[in-house]
Order: C-alpha cells, then sequence, then structure tokens
C-alpha cells in the first residue's frame, strides 16, 4: 500500500493512540488472495470511509478487524490487542435492507438487545443494574435523536429511522471502534447525508472511531477524516482530497481513472475498470 499525508484533521492517521493498524496485511478466501501488502491506521475517533469497487474485499476488511478472517500475511492491532480479542469493545452494525413492515419489536427493545443479548439471563426488573441499563438504553436513543418513534414497532418506521436505531443498539455498550457495513445502502440522498452527520456527531461526543463501508463518497465526504480504497488486490489510506484523485486511482487500479468535479460538487470516477462508488445512486 502507498502511505498517504496525514488528514486536514489533526492526527486523524497517526499511529499514536490509534483504533486499527495493519501492517503488509493479506487475506486469501478459498485460495485466492483478496488483498495483499495493506497498511493502514484508523486513529481513535476518527471518521473514516471503507471505499472501492464490488468484490475489492470491503467486507472482508470489516471481518477481518472482528477476527472473523485470519491474516494471510502481515499483523493487525485492533485497540491495541489482536483482532478478535477486544470484541466487547466493539458495535457491529452488519449489511441489512431493512425490517419487514410486519416486524412488531419496537425500536426501544430492539436498542436494549444490544446490552440483553450478550448476557447470561436478563437482569430482574427493578434492580440496579435493569435501571442503569435503562438509563443508558434512552441516552443512545436520544443521541441518533430517535426518542419521538422508538416506542413505534420497527417495521411501521422509515429506513433512516431504523438505521439510526440500529446504530443506537451497536454504540449501547460504549464500544471504542464502530464498524458500520454499508449503512446508508438502502437509504435516500438526504437520509444517507442525515446519517454521516449523525456518525459525524458520534465520533466527537463518544470518542468513538468510526469505519463505515459505502459505495458513495458524495453524500459524506464532507464529514470523513480519512477514506480507505481498496481495488486492484491493495487499498490506499488517507485524507479524501488525497485519495480521490485520478493519480492515485490509477496507480491503485492500475489503469487509467479519471475523477472528474460535477458542476453540482459531486465526484465522478470514470475509467476501465469501471469504478462505482461515485457514480451516484446505483439502485436508480
Amino acid at each position: 500500500m502507498t502511505a498517504m499525508a496525514t488528514s486536514l484533521r489533526p492526527d486523524t492517521g497517526s499511529r499514536k493512540g490509534a483504533a486499527v493498524t495493519f501492517d503488509g496485511a493479506a487475506v486469501r478466501l478459498r485460495g485466492r488472495t483478496i488483498w495483499s501488502d495493506v497498511s493502514l491506521t484508523v486513529a481513535e475517533a476518527a471518521f473514516v470511509a471503507v471505499l472501492g469497487p464490488n468484490g475489492a474485499g470491503k467486507s472482508t476488511l470489516i471481518k477481518a478487524i472482528l477476527g472473523l478472517l485470519p491474516l494471510a500475511a502481515g499483523t493487525a492491532s485492533v485497540l491495541g490487542r489482536q483482532p478478535g480479542v477486544a470484541k466487547g469493545r466493539i458495535g457491529y452494525l452488519p449489511q441489512r435492507h431493512g425490517f419487514d413492515s410486519g416486524t412488531r419489536i419496537r425500536g426501544v427493545d430492539l436498542v436494549q438487545l444490544g446490552l440483553d443479548g450478550t448476557r447470561w439471563g436478563i437482569p430482574l426488573p427493578g434492580s440496579p443494574s435493569r435501571k442503569r441499563d435503562a438509563a443508558r438504553v434512552a441516552e443512545v436513543i436520544e443521541l441518533v435523536g430517535a426518542t419521538t418513534y422508538a416506542r413505534r414497532p420497527i417495521g411501521e418506521l422509515s429506513g433512516g429511522e431504523q438505521q439510526r436505531l440500529l446504530i443506537a443498539q451497536a454504540l449501547v455498550r460504549r464500544p471504542r471502534l464502530l464498524l458500520l457495513d454499508e449503512p446508508l445502502d438502502s437509504l435516500d440522498l438526504p437520509n444517507q447525508a442525515a446519517v454521516a452527520a449523525l456518525v459525524r456527531r458520534i465520533c466527537e461526543e463518544e470518542q468513538v472511531a468510526v469505519l463505515l463501508v459505502a459505495h458513495d463518497i458524495n453524500p459524506i465526504i464532507g464529514y470523513l477524516d480519512r477514506v480507505i480504497y481498496l481495488a486492484g488486490g491493495g487499498a490506499i489510506e488517507g485524507a479524501p482530497e488525497e485519495v480521490i484523485t485520478s493519480e492515485t486511482l490509477s496507480r491503485l487500479y492500475g489503469a487509467p481513472i479519471e475523477v472528474l468535479h460535477a458542476s453540482d460538487s459531486r465526484l465522478v470516477v470514470v475509467g476501465q475498470p469501471e469504478a462505482p462508488f461515485v457514480h451516484g445512486d446505483r439502485h436508480a
């Protein structure tokens, strides 16, 4: 991987106090190398997007951080320990495409499961631990702006409202690292920007490092500290304005890539192989 300069926000690429570091890392699946020679740093309380075309290994990177996939080469540190050891300090929101309209569980109960799902047994009603839990659940629901609808069935809520409650569930145990795998995928553009703004605020108020897998950088670029771009079996990390350039992406893909600035300030990537994550709404 090519080392990039630091972000405009201070210390977001420094290894001092890093939440995640990879050094010369590689992952193989079913005999095929997904990516190799990847070195990156995610600082504490940094908001980092993981970008790249389909099949480049974005979700694979998240699984390697969680310790679900072993490295074939190199080393990794997650919250100062080997991947998989610090799972209790990581909040994880996997890919999903919303709840069925008939899902009756309330939003507040969904968030509560973020606590109860890790325990042997449930605290008794009225116990001090249950009161502490209820206070924490209410706190994170307020943090994500979901208080007004948290007691409604989750199936009745919009996609953006559901995502806010799922993020609250991932935050309820006070993680130091939050992994969000395509949380914007089923949302319209205004909701994508709203969730990105929420994640930025969570980084600052909760001091949580966030890795967010995305296909389109445009709704979130103004909120990011850094990006990790995976393609061609490798990765480049750096500030968005340093990575999303014609020269950098051409080097990563090993093919001519051009980054254009549209009149509405969107970034558009053109060239072969296709780099679809900045082509706008891929569901249109």
